[in-house]
């Protein structure tokens, strides 16, 4: 088969389209023939190296797939060449405790598929047959790869984690990113008044068409003091952020009485401070997020499959302009998920 694959950490440069062997499944594994794989950040870090993560080489990313059964393993009985289906992008063990409880992200063997073992960027991929599941609705193969891992986060996020009310404020930084554009969304379902950042006036238009009620161009105006503004000084119940060192101050400040500040990632840095004073003396919580359960993706998908989630695919690039698809995700120039075609 062709694939995307990276032999060493580096910038784009390291992509390289060529031949690689074709998957083998395992009595208990399906061959997926790929249609469609998104973009993720995950995928840029996984490129350039994590300290501490050992990636196998040559190497071949990606988390968010969709596309038509190929070929099962005997043991496989849920699914039958020819069905369209998506992979859930969280892998875990199935078996532990936090598995059980159907806390997956909790589980010790827990990884994002394209981490730890070969993911999207290709013509074919194998998955335990548990990961497997059908694309609900009418869903094309785009929007099916396009909505699983940010729709699962942001929903991890807002409900599970920060536990939103209907009706409160809720603050999305990066509107214009995949989990900033469904958490907007997510948000919207229990009638939150919600706040989006974006660093671009067309990306808080796009923001303003998913639900925002009100938008804050963070390139030209302080966060803090918008957000003071459109509250009344108050602030706002929950704080959905996966930017980090850059506006993390502004955030926390952000909070109400009684806030919360959920994060699921650290794109401009993770050396943080905490005012220790406006966390106990207004009594905040922060909170860390990691993607979330198949139970939980199951509630996404039937939202996503009745139209009332709608993924938000941003441009489509085919499978051996991999490079470019990820210079774009680092230049910040989209607006929802960059897509990949084999």
């Amino acid at each position: 088969m062709k694939a995307i694959r990276f032999h060493q950490h580096g910038g784009p440069e390291v992509l390289k389209y060529e031949d690689a062997p074709d998957p083998k499944i395992q009595p208990n594994e399906v061959l997926v023939r790929i249609k469609t794989c998104a973009l993720n950040h995950v995928d840029v870090w996984v490129r350039g190296g994590v300290p501490g993560w050992r990636i196998p080489m040559p190497h071949i990313g990606g988390a968010d797939i969709s596309g038509e059964v190929a070929e099962v393993g005997p043991l496989v009985t849920r699914v039958k060449p020819g069905d369209r289906v998506l992979l859930s992008p969280g892998v875990s063990c199935g078996q532990c405790e936090m598995c059980f409880k159907g806390l997956d992200s909790a589980c010790r063997q827990f990884s994002v598929r394209g981490v730890f073992d070969d993911g999207g960027y290709a013509q074919y991929v194998k998955s335990v047959e548990m990961n497997v599941l059908s694309i609900p609705g009418d869903l094309d193969f785009d929007e099916a790869a396009a909505a699983p891992l940010v729709f699962l986060t942001a929903w991890h996020m807002i409900f599970t984690r920060a536990q939103l009310k209907p009706g409160e404020d809720v603050l999305v930084i990066g509107a214009g990113s995949g989990v900033g554009s469904a958490a907007i969304q997510v948000a919207k379902l229990v009638n939150a008044r919600v706040i989006a950042t974006a660093g671009a006036d067309w990306k808080l238009e796009k923001a303003r068409e998913l639900g925002a009620d009100e938008v804050i161009n963070h390139t030209s105006q302080s966060i803090g003091e918008e957000v003071k503004r459109l509250t009344r000084k108050r602030g706002v119940d929950v704080v959905v952020e996966h930017v980090g060192a850059a506006v993390w101050d502004e955030c926390f400040e952000s909070l109400a009485t009684y806030g919360r500040l959920v994060t699921c990632g650290m794109t401009t840095g993770a050396d943080l401070k905490v005012n220790g004073q406006g966390l106990f003396g207004r009594q905040r919580t922060i909170l860390g997020s990691f993607m979330g359960g198949k139970g939980e993706l199951g509630d996404v998908l039937k939202l996503v499959g009745q139209r009332k989630l709608k993924p938000v695919i941003d441009s489509v690039f085919p499978l051996q302009e991999a490079a470019a698809a990820q210079q774009k995700m680092e230049g910040r120039e989209f607006f929802g998920k960059i897509l990949l075609h084999p």
